[in-house]
């Protein structure tokens, strides 16, 4: 990117990469949980179990009368090997729309490319190679093409991932000498939810993620496109009123801000999500009191407040919070989902 302006800034040109077939991973295909083998386990998830098959009944009850339903997740769904659970209900037509950052992408991205994800940081970091894999500024080279066609983020990987077309104007843009060649597409959300038409929308910030680092990275392209996934994934929230539900998956901060802003965009316009269903899932202790006291520190947990409390609360609705590890309590819901369809 160019600078004109006062202050001395760092070079990216200086930045060196290498093939990511030298890194070392923690994630790979075999760690991914794969949905047909769910019913033969239980999973232990205590006192969450009554509310997730409460939450179970009003998704699928959302998707039969069409209202929206909306998944929102960190970057450790796709980590903890739960992209196949997100994969096989999109195709069963549960989910309207699914959200990430730019981690999310990320890691979507790599198991579709190689097979792999989750670099080891603690090896890579102090020799100044992490995120530094020459393959991840493909995402900036696809993001490129993407804005200058005024797509999503979401919409643009997507398109690389399933449109050959695409993928070699990617390569062109790039300089690549070889074809760009993703080996394992099948177990791709972001792939998935293009071929289905189901919008995947990526809500980023600049500096957040590894392909910033990169000498082709361009902060209007990813902004851009993140930008217009803003209103893409606003124009489904406009769905949520009567019954819809919105899940938020271990997304601490983004998720929920994101939400929030969303909400008041429709709600401005005369649309407001009246009767909304959420549903927040996370680790930590949950404290309903605590949600009106600025004093505790239970107060500043996003997903907490707009999630689970503030949002459903000021629209009439009903707000769920599932405390637990993901890899449990989000295949007992995808357990649950299947018993109802």
């Amino acid at each position: 990117m160019d600078y004109a302006g006062r202050y001395e800034v760092f070079d990216p040109n200086l930045i060196k990469t290498y093939p990511v077939r030298n890194r070392t991973n923690k994630v790979t295909l075999s760690d991914l949980i794969v949905p047909e083998r769910i019913p033969e386990r239980t999973y232990d998830v205590g006192q969450q179990a009554g509310s997730i098959k409460d939450l179970a009944s009003s998704i699928v009850e959302a998707s039969r009368n069409g209202r929206a339903v909306i998944l929102f997740t960190g970057a450790h769904l796709i980590k903890n090997g739960l992209g196949p659970i997100v994969i096989e209900l999109a195709k069963r037509k549960v989910l309207s729309l699914v959200a990430t950052n730019g981690a999310g992408i990320i890691h979507d991205f790599e198991l579709a490319l190689f097979g792999e994800t989750s670099e080891h940081v603690p090896d890579a970091l102090p020799a100044g190679l992490f995120g530094m894999a020459i393959e991840l500024s493909f995402i900036n080279g696809a993001l490129a093409v993407a804005n200058e066609r005024k797509l999503g983020y979401g919409e643009g990987i997507g398109r690389m991932i399933c449109d050959q077309a695409f993928c070699d104007d990617v390569a062109a843009r790039l300089g690549c000498t070889e074809r760009i060649v993703f080996k394992h597409p099948q177990v791709s959300v972001t792939a998935t939810c293009y071929e289905l038409g189901i919008p995947l929308t990526c809500h980023v910030g600049i500096g957040t993620d590894v392909i910033d680092q990169h000498r082709n990275f361009d902060g209007c392209a990813k902004g851009g496109c993140s930008g217009r996934d803003l209103l893409i994934f606003t124009n489904e929230v406009s769905k949520l009123a009567e019954g819809g539900v919105f899940l938020n998956v271990g997304s601490a901060v983004t998720g929920p801000e994101v939400l929030l802003k969303a909400v008041s965009m429709v709600s401005n316009v005369g649309r407001p999500p009246t009767g909304l269903i959420t549903a927040d899932f996370d680790l930590k202790d949950y404290r309903r009191a605590a949600m009106s006291d600025e004093t505790s520190m239970h107060y500043y947990y996003r997903d907490h407040k707009s999630v689970a409390t503030r949002v459903p609360e000021a629209f009439g609705g009903r707000g769920f919070y599932i405390q637990g590890d993901q890899r449990q309590t989000l295949p007992t819901l995808y357990q649950e989902i299947i018993t109802l369809l």
